[in-house]
């Protein structure tokens, strides 16, 4: 969770994940996957908008979900200033859109094991942490993510390697959709994962020696 200095442009109001080294991974993936123009692109915990506008500017038609009502007024007021047209709603996960169909779905949620405290998430934490095992929302991802994707259709998927893209894996296959890490990356400790790294270590997520988080990027392809 280093930061990334390629969204400078972008406005964040207070409490909203600034993009970092996950949404550059996620981009760097879609701008591969180059979908057409008029392509039904879904962006789920869009925090400030980087990756709705992206697919945006490549001529998608973009939807862009948050729960985090900051979230929502953030991408809204980037989506102005940028002039691309984004449809924005504030809701979990993927109840807005419960019924449509899409062509991509983009997602980069909360993913950082956390201790629990029986409360859950509060405030900016939401941003990022995921429970005890770091798939408080992933595992509902992929569970959801698949009925809501046109044959053909494709999940993009960003998380780190702590939170089992081994088990991410095995439910999208197990959903029926072929399924695979098509980036890796070693990133910095950022300010969450150096507060939590005896933790961390203490739970056997990390060894004595690491020093880096490795992140991944998984695309998973509804058969048509």
């Amino acid at each position: 969770m280093a930061g990334h200095s390629g969204y400078v442009n972008l406005l964040l109001l207070p409490g909203v994940y600034a993009p970092q080294d996950d949404t550059e991974m996620l981009a760097e993936a879609l701008r591969e996957e180059a979908p057409p123009p008029g392509a039904r692109v879904l962006d789920v915990g869009t925090g400030s908008g980087a990756l709705a506008l992206a697919a945006a500017r490549q001529g998608a038609e973009v939807t862009a979900v948050d729960v985090s009502r900051q979230a929502v007024w953030t991408a809204r007021l980037n989506a102005w200033l940028s002039r691309l047209p984004v449809r924005i709603r504030r809701g979990n996960l993927f109840a807005p859109v419960r019924g449509r169909a899409y062509d991509l779905i983009l997602a980069n949620p909360p993913y950082v094991p956390a201790p629990e405290d029986g409360r859950g998430p509060r405030g900016r934490s939401r941003a990022w942490d995921a429970g005890s095992d770091g798939r408080l929302l992933l595992d509902q991802i992929c569970r959801d993510a698949p009925a809501l994707l046109r044959p053909g259709g494709l999940l993009l998927l960003v998380h780190s390697a702590l939170s089992g893209p081994d088990r991410t894996l095995e439910m999208l296959r197990a959903a029926g959709l072929t399924a695979e890490v098509v980036r890796r990356r070693r990133v910095p400790f950022g300010p969450v994962l150096r507060s939590r790294e005896d933790w961390l270590r203490r739970r056997g997520l990390l060894g004595p020696a690491d020093d880096k988080e490795e992140l991944v990027v998984i695309r998973a392809e509804r058969p048509r």
